[in-house]
C-alpha cells in the first residue's frame, strides 16, 4: 500500500511538473516517456506470466508508467482533440458536450489502444494486476473527466498548463452534480468488495499483493474526487501534495548555458507584467 501511493504521488508529482517547463523540453520529455512505456509494456508481458510478489510489482508499476504515458501525451498537447478552440459565448448542453467530447477525442482513442495492448498482452495469463490497475485508473479518469464537466467546486484550474487555456471552458464550477454520488458511492461499493477480497486473500502473497494495489489505488482515486466538492481550505491542502510543480512555470533556464545567461522568466508570462520592455526583463 505505501509503494502504491509512492507511485500516484511521484508519477502525478513528475508529469505536473514535466508539463511546466518551457514546451520546447516537451519533445525530448515525450520521446524519454515513450521508451520508458515500450520497455513497461515488454515489462507487463513478461510479469504477466509470473503470479508471483515480484510479478505483481512489476505488473502494477508499469501499468501506472503506460499510463503515465498517456496523461503526458494529452497534457503537453501531444495527443488532444480535433477541436483546439474553446466554445462561443453561450455554448451549452449537448452541443457543449459534443465540443468538449471532440477536444479530447483522439486521446480517448489513444486511451482505447493502450488498453486494448494492455489486455493482449496480458491475455489468459495468470498475472492480471497490471491490467486491472490501467482499468481502475483509466475508469476513474473518466469519471472525473465527467464530474469537471458538468460541474464540481474544485476545478483546480491552476494546474492545466498555459497551452491548454482552451479547456477552461469545458470545466463548470458548481456545488455538485447528479453524476457525482453515482460515480463515488459505484466506486465505493467495487472498493468493499475489494477490500473483502483482500482480507480473503491473506494465506497467498500474490493475491494479497495483487488486492492491495486495487484497493489502495481506487481509495486514492475515490479521495480524489471528494476533494473536488470538499470545501476549498481541504482541497488547498490536498492540492498543495503538487503545487510546487507550478514553479516550473515561472522560470526557464537558457540552454545552452553561456558565462552571462541567467534563470530568466519564460517569455510566454512577460506579457503579464506592467512593461513591453523585453530585454530589460
Amino acid at each position: 500500500m505505501l509503494f502504491t501511493v509512492f507511485a500516484w504521488w511521484g508519477s502525478t508529482a513528475l508529469i505536473f511538473y514535466l508539463d511546466n517547463l518551457p514546451r520546447h523540453t516537451f519533445r525530448w520529455s515525450m520521446l524519454g516517456a515513450t521508451i520508458v512505456t515500450a520497455v513497461a509494456l515488454h515489462g507487463l508481458a513478461v510479469s504477466s506470466a509470473q503470479p508471483t510478489v515480484t510479478g505483481a510489482y512489476v505488473a502494477f508499476t508499469c501499468a501506472v508508467l503506460a499510463w503515465g504515458w498517456l496523461q503526458m501525451s494529452f497534457y503537453m498537447g501531444f495527443i488532444t482533440g480535433p477541436r483546439m478552440t474553446r466554445c462561443v459565448e453561450g455554448c451549452a448542453g449537448w452541443r457543449h458536450f459534443g465540443h468538449a467530447i471532440m477536444v479530447g477525442l483522439y486521446h480517448e482513442m489513444a486511451s482505447i489502444a493502450l488498453a486494448a495492448a494492455v489486455v493482449a498482452l496480458t491475455w489468459r495469463a495468470p498475472n492480471h494486476v497490471g491490467t486491472w490497475t490501467f482499468m481502475i485508473l483509466w475508469s476513474m479518469h473518466i469519471s472525473a473527466k465527467l464530474n469537471v464537466f458538468l460541474g464540481v467546486s474544485n476545478l483546480n484550474a491552476e494546474f492545466l498548463p498555459p497551452h491548454l487555456d482552451f479547456i477552461r471552458p469545458f470545466l463548470t464550477q458548481k456545488p455538485m452534480n447528479l453524476l457525482f454520488p453515482l460515480s463515488v458511492g459505484g466506486a465505493t461499493v467495487i472498493l468493499v468488495l475489494l477490500v473483502q477480497h483482500l482480507l480473503a486473500a491473506a494465506a497467498d502473497p500474490f493475491q494479497l499483493a495483487g488486492f492491495s494495489f486495487f484497493t489502495t489505488i481506487l481509495a486514492l482515486a475515490i479521495l480524489e474526487h471528494w476533494f473536488l466538492v470538499l470545501p476549498l481550505p481541504a482541497a488547498q491542502t490536498w492540492n498543495s501534495l503538487w503545487r510546487w510543480t507550478l514553479g516550473a512555470r515561472d522560470k526557464c533556464l537558457v540552454w545552452p548555458p553561456r558565462r552571462w545567461t541567467a534563470v530568466v522568466p519564460c517569455r510566454a508570462h512577460l506579457p503579464n507584467l506592467q512593461t513591453t520592455n523585453w530585454r530589460e526583463k
